[in-house]
């Protein structure tokens, strides 16, 4: 028997009760484990009936004992009859509990909250690739040009095309920064310095000489914990090189493999503009999932998915900064936050990833837009194929909750593609299912929108099933 009351942020109570009659079963088999554990003379382990056992070990610890699996069934039972979407683990409170007495107890979990969608043709999103300069072409140029330059000492001053090399320290608020020294750094002018201004700083200095100077670490900067920020920095010149780049010429495009410099040029567009279209296609995506964020109507958003997310982004973040060799405890004293204040700053950007969770699996289920095992199995395949040598990630991949967020990655492609099929006109062609559905669903839609058309993977929600 259970009672269901509704609670705030899309979670409910469930106040169950177990007769005796109902958890007698339980107690048997609760029985049959303790009796392998505890040793009762004249009977071998496992082999001790149950009113000797109930005797010995007293009827409170054999009830608790049974606990678990009275609840687990129970809770289940309630969850199926009401017809809840749950998410994450119920909060278990015993209430009552007495041998021979009724079980009482409550559950509190959270529920998948309902949305409503938006009209998808009200979504309006145009894609529009950056078009691609003769500038760009020729700095690209000019980086394989580099990349094959002769290099001499010289003894002046650097300048133009030339190659410093020096040793490098840098310092936030006068504390080194972690990983931000360098022996024999190599600076070439010619090319654009990942820290804006910095090739300006070190411009006309020659061996031997020392020179402080601060700069700003752009936002976007891939260390989180170095982007926006203020850093100090001290060099010394060992050394300036005078590079010879390479003319531009069909000898040097035959080097590289192309017919003449026309045909390396027209390949260096190519490369460049479809760079630009993927980038397109990744802001377009992210601004489908933002206007659709916008206009659907959610429920409250139980906060046991927000922390879900958080803690995703955690990981990520953790993740991000080993690959750069950058421990989390730095990373922290850098930003002046601990783990918990960390995790707070989260909050917002989680529950838009929740939100983004939610409309994907939504969509999917409306237009079911659903992995099938051959698709999981091919994409497993894959990745074993590309991790063969990493004997972990092999192993990860035999776990069934991997293999269930494979599933869901999978799923939200086709969401996405879905959608660019409906918003930008694009062509369903990876999935017989996909495609069919575009013909019925988009044909009209079609003719309203005149864009490239191109696909991608996207990663921006993730789905939460129980």
């Amino acid at each position: 028997m259970h009672e269901l009351k509704k609670l705030p942020q899309s979670q409910v109570e469930l106040t169950i009760t177990v007769t005796p009659t109902e958890y007698e079963s339980h107690l048997q088999k609760a029985a049959e484990t303790l009796s392998k554990r505890v040793n009762i003379k004249g009977f071998r382990p496992g082999k001790v009936p149950f009113d000797i056992l109930k005797r010995e070990v007293g009827d409170m610890n054999l009830l608790q004992e049974a606990l678990e699996s009275i609840v687990q069934e129970t809770y289940y039972k309630a969850v199926i009859e009401e017809k809840l979407d749950i998410i994450g683990a119920p909060k278990i409170d015993v209430k009552k509990i007495a041998p021979g007495n009724d079980v009482v107890y409550t559950a509190v979990v959270a529920l998948l909250p309902k949305i409503q969608l938006p009209a998808i043709d009200k979504i309006n999103v145009k894609r529009e690739a950056k078009e691609v300069t003769e500038k760009e072409i020729n700095e690209t140029l000019d980086a394989l040009r580099g990349m094959h330059a002769t290099e001499v000492i010289k003894a002046g001053k650097a300048e133009k095309t030339d190659k410093l090399l020096l040793d490098l320290d840098m310092f936030i608020d006068k504390v080194p920064v972690e990983g931000g020294q360098a022996k024999d750094y190599q600076v070439y002018l010619s090319e654009e310095h990942y820290i804006p201004g910095f090739n300006e700083q070190v411009k006309g200095l020659q061996k031997g000489d020392e020179k402080e100077f601060s700069l700003d670490f752009p936002s976007t900067h891939y260390q989180k914990h170095l982007a926006g920020k203020t850093v100090d920095f001290k060099v010394k010149v060992k050394d300036v090189y005078e590079r010879t780049l390479p003319e531009a010429n069909d000898e040097f495009a035959k080097k590289l493999g192309q017919k003449d410099a026309e045909t390396l040029k027209g390949l260096i567009k190519s490369n460049l503009t479809e760079e630009a279209q993927r980038k397109a296609d990744q802001k377009a995506e992210a601004e489908i999932l933002e206007k659709l964020i916008e206009k659907t109507t959610f429920e409250e958003i139980p906060e046991v998915l927000i922390d879900s997310e958080r803690q995703k982004m955690f990981y990520e973040l953790q993740r991000d900064l080993e690959k750069h060799g950058v421990s989390t405890e730095q990373y922290l004293a850098d930003i002046k936050k601990n783990e918990k204040e960390l995790f707070e700053d989260f909050k917002q950007q989680a529950e838009k990833r929740a939100k983004a969770a939610l409309v994907s699996r939504e969509i999917a289920k409306e237009h079911h837009l659903h992995a099938d095992d051959s698709e999981v199995d091919a994409e497993i395949q894959m990745m074993k194929q590309m991790y063969q040598d990493n004997t972990e990630y092999l192993e990860n991949l035999k776990r069934m909750e991997v293999r269930d967020t494979i599933a869901v990655q999978i799923q939200n492609r086709k969401v996405m593609q879905w959608l660019k099929a409906k918003i930008l006109g694009d062509q369903l062609v990876n999935d017989p299912h996909l495609a069919e559905l575009g013909c019925k669903d988009c044909k009209d839609h079609k003719h309203d929108h005149k864009h490239d058309h191109s696909h991608d993977d996207h990663d921006h929600a993730h789905d939460h099933k129980h």
